[in-house]
């Protein structure tokens, strides 16, 4: 299809590809405007251009009308794919007896891995749920969603040999300019990443269930979450597991390893305040933390380039660039969610954030990958929360 979305510019080469009623769905990573790849049409009534692809003799052909001059633009790399540990250690509940079945369902999937302690199986087992959603979405026989038939725990587990202290305990870890440094920086981030996986994997168990609350013009009691929000959350856990495994593999190759730094689970005690408002949790945990981690991302990229760690940089980069998509997710559903229910989106993340967060949201703010991801800057500039503030609070990116 086109670069550009027709509604305001959008690149549709960094857009979400969803599957509904057996068709793919491209949403625009600016606005979230879904275009039909088969025919370019949008539910909002704008449509795009779309061009039939062949593949033959193992290339593929972009068939056009004869009238019809294109130019190349750019070609972009394939995001990397999850390095896998082999050998790693196997966590007491992950034997593959004891693992969901394939008939499983979402919910009892998410559950599962959310028990699980050891990183390598917790990649491993989200990479293998997404897949199977993904691919039984294609089929007569997509997979149950299961709300209610398993709960997330209160807390998920982590190994014994990891050292766990307060957010504010963690020493700091400079500014890059030594390789102790930037261990210390990349074993932050891995700490992050996989409460990320942890998180996106959450708001599936724990929300699955959730309704939209009925309008007085509506009939029903409120709309279920439809299927592609788990797609949309499964990708960002499946992300989350590749963040993970870039980030634990550069630390190897710099010749340290993941858990030999502190480690704090702050990202999760500021998801646990939202754990009965779905519309908090987007608000908080995808539209504060996360897009705060399209504001640093360039910085401290930056040093790492400057410190010639160009290995760091290229996995870095690739976070960022998912990263912006994952804001996008958040976006879109919480503006799913106030579209159903005749609410302002930006009213109700500021009322959240008031509610729910501890501090200023505080810049400087990446405004052009922020645009990207929907949010202008009525969503953030000045704004605060009213609980007090505590050393370490402030935590970026996932």
């Amino acid at each position: 299809m086109e670069q550009e979305c027709p509604h305001a510019g959008g690149p549709m080469s960094d857009a979400q590809i969803d599957i509904e009623d057996s068709s793919y769905i491209a949403s625009c990573p600016w606005h979230a405007y879904d275009f039909n790849l088969d025919t370019g049409a949008s539910s909002y009534g704008v449509k795009a251009c779309v061009f039939p692809i062949r593949s033959r003799n193992g290339k593929l052909y972009l068939e056009l009308e004869a009238d019809h001059e294109v130019t190349l633009e750019s070609m972009e790399p394939i995001s990397e794919k999850v390095k896998y540990k082999h050998g790693s250690r196997a966590a007491t509940n992950d034997t593959v007896s004891s693992r969901p079945s394939d008939d499983a369902s979402v919910c009892e999937w998410c559950a599962y891995i959310l028990n699980t302690a050891d990183p390598e199986s917790k990649i491993e087992l989200t990479t293998r749920l997404f897949s199977l959603f993904a691919t039984r979405e294609q089929t007569a026989e997509p997979m149950p969603i299961g709300a209610g038939t398993a709960s997330p725990p209160s807390i998920p587990p982590r190994h014994d040999d990891l050292q766990t202290v307060k957010p504010w305990e963690i020493p700091s870890a400079g500014r890059g300019g030594t390789l102790k440094s930037r261990i210390a920086m990349l074993h932050a981030l891995a700490n992050i990443e996989q409460w990320a996986i942890d998180l996106a994997l959450d708001i599936c168990v724990r929300f699955a269930g959730f309704h939209t609350k009925a309008t007085e013009s509506q009939d029903n009691d409120g709309l279920a979450l439809p299927r592609t929000y788990f797609y949309d959350w499964l990708k960002v856990a499946n992300d989350e597991a590749k963040h993970f495994s870039l980030l634990r593999s550069r630390l190897e190759e710099l010749g340290s390893y993941f858990g030999a730094l502190p480690v704090h689970h702050g990202l999760w005690q500021s998801a646990e305040m939202t754990n009965d408002d779905l519309r908090a949790r987007i608000s908080i945990i995808a539209l504060v933390h996360e897009a705060r981690g399209l504001d640093v991302n360039p910085v401290t990229i930056d040093r790492f380039r400057k410190a010639k760690d160009l290995d760091s940089v290229d996995t870095l980069e690739v976070i960022h660039r998912d990263e912006i998509t994952h804001v996008t997710t958040g976006h879109r559903w919480l503006s799913w969610i106030c579209a159903q229910e005749g609410t302002d989106p930006v009213e109700v993340f500021r009322k959240n954030v008031m509610k729910h967060f501890r501090g200023a949201v505080k810049g400087p703010f990446n405004a052009d990958a922020r645009q990207q991801a929907g949010m202008d800057g009525s969503y953030y500039e000045n704004l605060a929360g009213s609980m007090p503030v505590r050393g370490g609070d402030v935590i970026a990116g996932g």
